[in-house]
């Protein structure tokens, strides 16, 4: 199974019956989070005390997504960078994953543009569910567990992600989404406001926001 956050977050959010993400538009929000987050995990994007966001270090991150990213986020704030490109980041992930031979996509036959994205092991969707599962439904410290865990945790949540949680569950488990979230906030403040904003977002991203 692949480790990178945006990956799993795509799988996470991935619908066998819909052949493709649950809701397009939502996930490209989500993937597009969770590069952000990667980015920070590995020490890459950090934040000024303006609240705007620097790129740190020096050379390839090894993920060309990672690298696409990292090269247009200096001077810009975290909720703007969620919403910028994040169809082109959407796309560029399921590129990535199918070179990986963790999905294979094909053209829609409509002529439209649309994708149909097949994942040849569902073992790899079982592992993504379980392991995001036992983050919400266990009983270990939050401080204990991965970041990348509870950060992958807190996007599905934020995101809605039926599969993950349903809506009985997200109010059982509300405590334990929010100390997931805010965890986020020891990498960055506007990080954690950011993906606490999605479902805000994401409405906005309904009626036509731009930035795709």
């Amino acid at each position: 199974m692949t480790e990178a956050l945006h990956h799993r977050m795509y799988l996470l959010a991935y619908d066998e019956a819909a052949k493709g993400p649950y809701d397009r538009s939502r996930t490209g929000l989500l993937v597009r989070a969770a590069v952000l987050t990667e980015l920070a995990l590995r020490g890459r994007l950090v934040e000024s005390g303006d609240g705007g966001v620097t790129a740190a270090g020096t050379g390839s991150t090894g993920d060309p997504v990672l690298d696409d990213v990292l090269r247009e986020a200096r001077g810009q704030g975290w909720k703007q960078l969620v919403r910028r490109r994040r169809r082109r980041t959407l796309t560029a992930v399921e590129d990535r994953l199918a070179a990986l031979g963790l999905v294979t996509v094909q053209s829609s036959r409509t002529g439209r543009g649309g994708r149909r994205v097949t994942v040849p092991d569902p073992a790899a969707l079982r592992a993504v569910h379980d392991r995001v599962s036992a983050v919400l439904h266990g009983d270990a410290p939050v401080h204990e567990i991965p970041a990348a865990d509870t950060a992958l945790s807190a996007l599905a949540a934020a995101g809605k992600v039926r599969s993950v949680l349903s809506r009985r569950e997200a109010r059982v488990l509300r405590q334990r989404v929010d100390a997931c979230t805010s965890r986020l906030g020891a990498l960055a403040p506007g990080l954690e406001r950011a993906v606490r904003g999605l479902s805000t977002t994401m409405i906005a991203a309904q009626g036509g926001m731009g930035g795709g």
